[in-house]
């Protein structure tokens, strides 16, 4: 059941396959649930090559041939965002294992967190799933939202720890100054640093953004409101996943070009008042950071980590409207 306040809409979805990766088209149906769509994991497909059963002896010529002809085949799915639950638990520690890959960041920790505090977030699943469906886990989480206050929770392992990472990683790859800096806005008490997490698997379209930043924001003022935990925070802060070109040249003058997996977090980058990017290359072998080639151009994986003032929000969220609702 979803908690007093929330706004629900559905939004169907057509997942496109092309080699093995699907891409998504959105299309809004009627206003009954929260507009979220998504779209699997391409690395946990269930269309993976263990669903021959039978075959195996002659099958890699036309593998080979099938891989190089373009499959196209559309699939309508309604998706919808709940409040998170205890049911969660896999699916969003999953999602993070993805966000920090090999850092030393207890994910278990976090997402317990993230359960506790279930006046505040959503996750999004597939609505309706038919009781003939091939789907593992109707329950199955395809992307969630969520924030942490970073200062209620200062003495906790997962909060200290998420500290120590991201400031390590701002002393490799920032000057002396900002680094300083860092620490002390994460110290600052009377300033709450709150840790936004927006996660979702990575073909998931960029339209679902904007209901679910919207709702959280509502959320977080509720809680205000109310004096509950995770009240408003002074400042945002996220890790967003990204990547640039192996070995793309910048233009004369710039750096280098970073993308944003999440695109609609390039406006959250935008307003920044602090921003660095560290790579996560040597991680990538662990199989969560997702294939990192796109039309057989290499790409290096990096986490792009922004500091946002609160107050900074309103216009961010104006950019999401216009940008989304255009698409």
């Amino acid at each position: 059941m979803a908690p007093a306040g929330h706004t629900w809409r559905k939004l169907s979805i057509f997942l496109v396959w092309y080699n093995d990766i699907r891409y998504t088209r959105s299309m809004a149906s009627s206003a009954k649930r929260r507009a979220v769509g998504l779209a699997e994991n391409p690395e946990e497909s269930d269309h993976s090559s263990d669903e021959n059963p039978e075959g195996d002896d002659d099958s890699g010529e036309e593998d080979s041939e099938a891989s190089e002809e373009e499959v196209h085949e559309e699939v309508m799915v309604d998706f919808e965002a709940h409040t998170i639950s205890h049911g969660d638990f896999n699916g969003i520690k999953k999602l993070l294992q993805q966000l920090f890959l090999k850092a030393h960041v207890n994910t278990s920790e976090m997402t317990d967190i993230i359960i506790q505090q279930n006046h505040i977030g959503s996750v999004v699943k597939q609505a309706d799933v038919p009781e003939d469906s091939d789907d593992e886990d109707p329950d199955e989480v395809f992307g969630f939202i969520s924030m942490l206050n970073l200062t209620e929770r200062k003495d906790v392992q997962c909060v200290e720890e998420l500290k120590d990472l991201i400031v390590g990683q701002c002393d490799k790859t920032s000057t002396h100054s900002a680094t300083e800096q860092l620490e002390q806005i994460l110290g600052d008490t009377s300033k709450p640093v709150g840790l936004l997490l927006s996660e979702r698997f990575i073909n998931v379209p960029p339209q679902i953004a904007l209901p679910l930043h919207k709702q959280l924001q509502e959320e977080i003022a509720e809680a205000q409101r109310t004096n509950k935990p995770n009240g408003r925070c002074h400042y945002c802060l996220m890790i967003s996943k990204t990547y640039k070109e192996a070995k793309s040249i910048p233009d004369r003058g710039a750096g280098p070009k970073f993308m944003f997996v999440n695109a609609e977090e390039e406006f959250f980058f935008e307003q920044a008042i602090m921003k660095f990017h560290y790579s996560v290359q040597e991680e990538a072998d662990s199989g969560l950071s997702g294939r990192w080639s796109f039309d057989d151009v290499p790409m290096m994986p990096f986490r792009t980590v922004m500091l946002i003032p609160a107050d900074r929000m309103p216009a961010i969220m104006d950019k999401l409207k216009e940008y989304l609702t255009a698409l």
